[in-house]
C-alpha cells in the first residue's frame, strides 16, 4: 500500500532555511545524496507547492544541475520521470514547464488520499508550507527528516507548530558527514480527514 510521506532536510533546530532564506547548510554530500536517491526511487509522485516547484523544476529545465555528480544526475532523471502535482492558487499555468506535471488550485485532502490509495508507489508532500496543510488534515503517514549538522536559530520551520502529532520511531541512520536521518510513523494528533474538514492553503 502506498503511503503519503513528508520528507525534508533541515537544521538540527528544525529549519529548512535560515532567516535570510538560505539553505546552503542543508546541501547533501555524496553519501547523503546517494541515500536520498535510494529513498526517492520508491516514490512515484511528488506533491509541491508553488515555491517548491519553482525551486525543483530546475532539475528538468537546467541541464547543468545534473552535471555535478552521478548522484545529482540520478536525482534529476528520477524527478523528470515521475508524476508531479503542483498546488497553487497563484501560479500561472504557463509557468508549469515540466513534463508529467499538473496544476491544482486547491489542496483537497480527499483527492490527495484518493491519489495515494490508487498509487503503486509512495507519494511525498514536499515543502513545509504544503506539508502543514497535510498535517492539519491528518493525512501524513510518515515523516522522514534528514538533520543537517547545523543550528540556524530561526527561519522556515520544517514542521508546523500548530499541529500536535504523536510519532513512532521506525528507523535512524547516521552519516559520516554529520547528517542523521530519522523516520517516524504518524500515530496521532488531529483526526484523519473527514467530510467536515477544510482544504488547506496552497500559496
Amino acid at each position: 500500500m502506498a503511503r503519503l510521506l513528508y520528507s525534508a532536510i533541515c537544521s538540527l533546530d528544525g529549519f529548512t532555511a535560515d532567516a535570510a532564506g538560505d539553505f546552503g547548510f542543508a546541501f547533501p554530500d555524496p553519501e547523503v545524496m546517494a541515500f536520498v536517491n535510494e529513498q526517492t526511487a520508491a516514490v512515484g509522485t511528488f506533491l509541491h507547492g508553488r515555491r517548491m516547484y519553482e525551486l525543483m523544476r530546475g532539475w528538468e529545465t537546467d541541464p547543468s544541475w545534473a552535471e555535478g555528480t552521478s548522484g545529482e544526475a540520478d536525482f534529476a532523471a528520477h524527478w523528470q520521470r515521475v508524476d508531479k502535482v503542483v498546488f497553487s492558487a497563484t501560479l500561472d499555468p504557463a509557468e508549469v514547464v515540466t513534463r508529467r506535471t499538473r496544476l491544482e488550485r486547491v489542496f483537497d485532502p480527499v483527492a490527495v488520499r484518493a491519489l495515494v490509495a490508487g498509487a503503486d508507489q509512495d507519494v511525498t508532500v514536499d515543502g513545509p508550507t504544503l506539508a502543514a496543510s497535510a498535517f492539519r488534515a491528518g493525512i501524513v503517514d510518515e515523516v522522514h527528516l534528514l538533520l543537517a549538522p547545523a543550528v540556524v536559530g530561526a527561519g522556515l520551520r520544517a514542521l508546523p507548530d500548530d499541529v500536535p502529532t504523536a510519532l513512532r520511531l521506525l528507523d535512524t541512520r547516521r552519516f559520516e558527514g554529520g547528517f542523521v536521518h530519522v523516520r517516524y510513523a504518524v500515530q496521532g494528533g488531529p483526526p484523519r480527514w473527514s467530510p467536515t474538514g477544510e482544504a488547506g492553503p496552497t500559496g
